[in-house]
Formats: structure tokens, sequence, C-alpha cells
């Protein structure tokens, strides 16, 4: 038996005697496993920016091993983002990898609760299995996994306020009770190993029409 121990950022490897470990029952009641539902609620989503004003250390990794996905889905195209926090937030990363020009595919996103327009874009942005990590199927379009923390924030993102302001404030008087969320410096970056360890793993990556990525992968 053998178990990981992250210390200070280093994996090490910890190899315990069969003999030495035994079985006991804490007697605490057995948790569900997380499910697709879980996704909806407000608690599931992870947000962009840390309180200290950084980019998430898990969207940048998220991001990149999305973004390895969807080059392969596209055979590297452009592609066409939906307005709001799907263009928002994942514009510029996707402009580093991706090129654009005309006859960009559709993306959209796609999960529990929603369900992509009547006009059925090319390629759908849907979330993994909070326990199992298998992404979430559809027969509307070709599916790019992320994160499910990720994926539940672009769904449906965080209020401007927690609660909705009426009337006006008198005059000379200055609101102080909610500030503004932290914003970072620079624009989201996607987490470039994890983007070219997942490519270098999809069967894509050997066509063709990725032959310009395939030395981001060496």
């Amino acid at each position: 038996m053998a178990t990981r121990v992250d210390d200070c950022g280093s994996w090490q490897t910890v190899w315990l005697e069969p003999e030495a470990v035994v079985r006991h029952h804490t007697g605490l009641s057995t948790l569900s496993p997380p499910d697709w539902d879980d996704l909806e609620h407000a608690d599931h989503r992870v947000p962009p920016v840390e309180p200290d004003g950084r980019w998430s250390h898990r969207w940048e990794a998220a991001l990149g091993v999305a973004l390895a996905h969807l080059v392969a889905a596209t055979e590297g195209c452009p592609v066409l983002l939906p307005a709001g926090p799907v263009a928002e937030l994942l514009r510029h990363a996707i402009d580093q990898y991706l090129p654009a020009g005309p006859h960009a595919r559709s993306v959209a996103l796609a999960g529990p609760g929603i369900h992509p327009s009547h006009l059925r874009p090319d390629i759908l942005l849907v979330p993994r299995h909070p326990l199992t990590g298998a992404p979430w199927r559809s027969d509307e379009g070709t599916v790019v996994p992320l994160d499910s923390g990720v994926w539940a924030y672009l769904a449906r993102p965080d209020e401007t306020s927690p609660l909705p302001a009426t009337g006006v404030l008198p005059e000379g008087v200055l609101r102080d009770d909610y500030p503004l969320p932290p914003h970072p410096r620079y624009p989201l970056t996607p987490h470039h190993r994890a983007f070219k360890d997942t490519l270098a793993r999809l069967p894509a990556v050997r066509s063709p029409q990725l032959l310009r990525y395939r030395d981001m992968c060496r």
C-alpha cells in the first residue's frame, strides 16, 4: 500500500507495510457521491480570481487542458465564442493557441441545466464529472471537457452584488459595504505545461493539420 504526500510542492511516495495497516470504521455516515446536479449549486463554482487578486491556479491548469482538447477538436481552426463570461475570460487565452479568420467553429456551453440553442454549435464546452472525471455527454456536437468548478462558474457566474440595490444613497454618503472584486493585472493565461502534456496524449495531435502543434509537445 502506498500514499503520496505533497511536501512543499515536491511529490513523495511513502510505502506502508500491509500488516501494519488496520482498517477501522469511523462510525460516520457515508456521504453520497457528487452527481451532475451538484454542479448547479453555488458552492461548487470556482472563482477565476483569488482573494489576493491573482488568477486561480486551478483555472490556469483547467484552461490549459481544455485548450488542448479544443485544438484537437477544431484541428487548429478559428473558433467563435459566445458572448458573456466565456468570451470575457477565455478569449485572450484561446487567441494564443488558435488563429483568427473566417470559417470559425462555433462554441457554446452545455451541461446540467444548460442546453445549446437550436443553432446547434459545432463544439460544446461541457463539465467533467466531479468524482469520475468523465465528460458530460451530448449528442448535439463535439464536446470539450472542462473542470467542473470552472464550468460551473462560466455557466452561472457570481452576482455583481449580493443584494439588489434600490433607490439612491443620500448625498455625500459613500457606500463601502461591498468592495470592488480583485482584478488581476494581466489577462488569464493557460498553464502551458498542462496544455502541452494533454495535447501530446491526444491521438489527434498526429494529424497533418496539427503539425505545428507537435513541436510544442516535444
